[in-house]
């Protein structure tokens, strides 16, 4: 089950979004449902995924299919704190060399700058 918090900083204007839990196949849409809405009301887009314990195929295809929209809309797209298994599917899947990840979220801040 995936718990997603929401939050827009009133001051930049940033969309701030907190995952945790597991993303499979049954909770994804939750995932895609919550960026679609975060792109909808920001060009700044910060993910915490410091709770997140597993990603699916389904989880990683909601970031893979809106790597598109991201690109061309120049929505600035950090996504931070994932876990070293977490990172792993990422980086397999090469998703590291297509959306900006950083370990910190002090580092996510800066990157979107």
């Amino acid at each position: 089950m995936v718990n997603i918090d929401k939050h827009i900083d009133e001051e930049t204007g940033r969309y701030e979004l907190v995952v945790t839990g597991e993303v499979d196949a049954s909770s994804s849409i939750h995932l895609d449902e919550a960026l679609r809405e975060a792109m909808e009301s920001s060009q700044q887009i910060l993910v915490d995924l410091k709770g997140l314990d597993y990603i699916s195929s389904a989880g990683l295809g909601v970031f893979m299919s809106n790597i598109q929209k991201i690109e061309t809309e120049s929505i600035r797209f950090v996504l931070y704190g994932m876990k070293d298994k977490v990172f792993e599917v990422f980086e397999i899947l090469g998703l590291d060399q297509l959306l900006v990840i950083r370990k910190e979220k002090e580092e996510a801040l800066e990157a979107l700058k």
